[in-house]
């Protein structure tokens, strides 16, 4: 499976390919084509066989132009072939099978493009659905949203995905800001319904809970029931988890945050001085927690004036080279900031880490992957 990569033209969009400062050329190719052959066989005596060239033409146009115009090079086609044919009245002229064939053929060309251009607007459709279901599950960040300073990027494993089980999402509120990030277990539909009753859960819980040990109680028990409801119309999906950070940022507190891990990667503090690991224990996974003693401990932890937050699912932590050697992506993250401390930005911390994940695995992910960076604006 390869990763979505936003530079990369939609699949559904074929035509965009043949465009030349945003006007469409996919018509050039047919109209060469005609051109060729009818020079062809004008120069030519009756060893040239038009008829092998010329039912190419409505073929290349219903792949590359829309149904109107393979339509008109069907018309043009036709026409050549009777007045190149009948030019000569004393050469080898094809007659009736072959005028009949050329026109069938354009026809089916025709109907071909039809089939087609009806397909591509299907598939826009069902992205435009997908697309949708995206912002409902990911919705848009405005930029300093809760008074923070942020960026993500989400990557489907899937090309032709828009959306899987990675979640992010800040939540401002009379309490603090609350920043949730998370991956849940598996893909497909059930994993972006899972994703989508823990972001809804996490923003009204991180809205009007004071507690951050609340927050992650509420999330707990929202995949408990959710696993319920499920299991109650007969959907086996087994005991489908999710690992999060949930992080908190108290307005009391401006130089520190409040953390809460659920067998996720802990986050990493990035700052001009290089990267470390904040300390916290991992806990188990959302939907697990009955296994152990209760929710994960909520850690207050001092960050330094500037420090961003970097938390990855295991997209990133567990691309793979060639080799199949895992990337570090801490690493390449501190020799980063170490050639440019302007790199601890949120928005080149995300952009740094999706290159080099990519880079590093050719593109072939093997999983959905999201970065997701955050850090209180510095005040003067």
């Amino acid at each position: 499976m390869r990763g979505r990569d936003p530079e990369r033209p939609d699949p559904v969009h074929r035509h965009q390919l043949v465009r030349v400062r945003g006007i469409g050329v996919g018509w050039a190719a047919p109209l060469v084509l005609l051109v060729a052959v009818a020079v062809a066989d004008a120069n030519t005596v009756g060893e040239f066989r038009m008829i092998s060239w010329i039912v190419l033409v409505p073929g290349i146009a219903a792949a590359l132009c829309g149904v109107w115009v393979t339509a008109a090079f069907t018309l043009l086609s036709v026409l050549t072939y009777v007045m190149v044919d009948s030019a000569w009245p004393h050469e080898y002229q094809s007659g009736l099978p072959d005028f009949i064939l050329v026109a069938v053929g354009g026809l089916l060309a025709t109907a071909a493009c039809a089939l087609r251009v009806r397909g591509e607007r299907r598939m826009l459709h069902i992205r435009d659905v997908a697309d949708t279901t995206r912002r409902a599950v990911l919705r848009p960040l405005p930029p300093g949203w809760g008074g923070l300073d942020h960026a993500g990027v989400y990557l489907a494993a899937d090309a032709e995905a828009r959306v899987g089980g990675d979640f992010y999402d800040i939540q401002p509120g009379p309490h603090g800001t609350r920043v949730l990030v998370g991956d849940v277990q598996g893909k497909g539909l059930g994993a972006v319904e899972t994703a989508a009753a823990l972001l809804g859960a996490f923003r009204e819980a991180g809205y009007h809970e004071a507690d951050l040990a609340t927050v992650a109680e509420r999330l707990e028990v929202r995949l408990t029931r959710h696993r319920t409801h499920t299991g109650a119309l007969g959907r086996d999906e087994g005991d489908r988890f999710a690992t999060a950070v949930l992080l908190g940022f108290p307005d009391e507190a401006p130089d520190a945050v409040d953390t809460v891990v659920f067998g996720h990667e802990p986050p990493l503090a990035v700052g001009p001085d290089g990267v470390r690991q904040l300390p916290v224990t991992g806990g188990l996974p959302l939907g697990m927690t009955e296994l152990g003693t209760g929710p994960p401990p909520v850690r207050r932890l001092r960050l330094a004036p500037e420090e961003t937050l970097l938390v990855v699912t295991d997209g990133v932590t567990e691309a793979r080279d060639r080799q199949g050697c895992f990337y570090r992506h801490a690493e390449e993250v501190a020799r980063a900031i170490a050639a440019d401390p302007g790199a601890i930005a949120p928005r080149r911390l995300v952009a740094l880490v999706r290159e080099g994940t990519l880079r590093h695995c050719g593109g072939r992910l093997g999983d959905d992957t999201t970065v997701f960076a955050v850090r209180r604006p510095r005040v003067p």
